[in-house]
């Protein structure tokens, strides 16, 4: 099935849960694509979890949109949604539909991710005009990090729960058509995701959504340097590659690697001219 904002908002309706995980490469969206994921998001967590950076805050928009169209070449039926990276979308409007365009017309995505609720109205607004589907995120919003004083769960006071829900009304009304609720308590994430028409993927908030998407370095157990309460690991992956590649190093020194059937043959009575 050919996954498009129009079935996302179909499934929604049905009740029937949508699946995004986040991919960089082509191997890994076309293996991901294959499973039957609902979509793939290239994620701006690619400058921690591919580039080694501390946070998102450094990554370009040469970065998303090199991934964004590996991915996109993997990718054949999941809807492909590539992050804004940081300043791409804040300066101004027109700053926010031209990189949009980029991300579409170079990087080849079908939708693309900004972080922000009613402060990024009028760049939502603008860039759905343009023919770009976009989806919303709130909540935990990892570009905003160092105005939230860390990675903290958000929407815990009354105050602060009532933002979270008119964002999500605002962000509808914008043009949005799904909204990512990032380390959102499950009981608000749920109210949220009945308040709205458009569908809400989860990520740390709860069974209530209408979606859920991870890292997939994190649910595989590749990525080691910090792992969120939210994440389950579906599978240890990356000790599996560590023990392999461990194996690959040892069986090269002590020479039973390559063997017979890993080696090419010549005719002997060429080797014996050669000698």
């Amino acid at each position: 099935m050919t996954n498009t904002i129009t079935t996302f908002k179909e499934q929604k309706l049905k009740g029937d849960k949508i699946t995004m995980l986040t991919a960089y490469d082509y191997s890994t969206a076309k293996l991901m694509d294959n499973a039957g994921i609902n979509g793939i998001l290239i994620g701006d967590s690619l400058g921690m979890t591919m580039l080694g950076y501390e946070d998102t805050l450094s990554v370009t928009m040469e970065d998303m949109i090199h991934h964004t169209a590996c991915v996109a070449r993997g990718a054949k039926n999941a809807l492909v949604v590539a992050d804004m990276p940081f300043m791409s979308y804040q300066v101004s409007v027109e700053e926010a539909v031209r990189n949009a365009g980029r991300l579409m017309k170079e990087g080849r995505a079908q939708a693309v991710k900004l972080e922000g609720g009613a402060s990024v109205c009028k760049q939502i607004k603008a860039i759905t005009e343009a023919s770009i589907p976009v989806m919303a995120h709130l909540g935990l919003t990892p570009q905003s990090v160092n105005a939230f004083g860390g990675f903290k769960v958000q929407g815990k006071s009354l105050e602060a729960a009532r933002t979270l829900i008119e964002d999500a009304k605002r962000v509808e009304e914008a043009g949005a058509f799904s909204v990512v609720l990032e380390c959102v308590p499950a009981a608000l994430a749920k109210i949220i995701t009945e308040t709205i028409s458009i569908p809400t993927i989860g990520i740390g908030a709860g069974a209530g959504c209408d979606g859920q998407i991870l890292v997939y370095q994190d649910m595989l157990g590749m990525y080691s340097d910090f792992t969120p309460k939210f994440v389950k690991k579906f599978a240890n992956v990356g000790q599996v590659m560590t023990q392999a590649f461990a194996d690959y190093i040892k069986e090269t020194k002590e020479g039973t690697f390559p063997t017979v059937e890993q080696s090419f043959k010549i005719d002997e009575e060429i080797i014996e001219k050669l000698k």
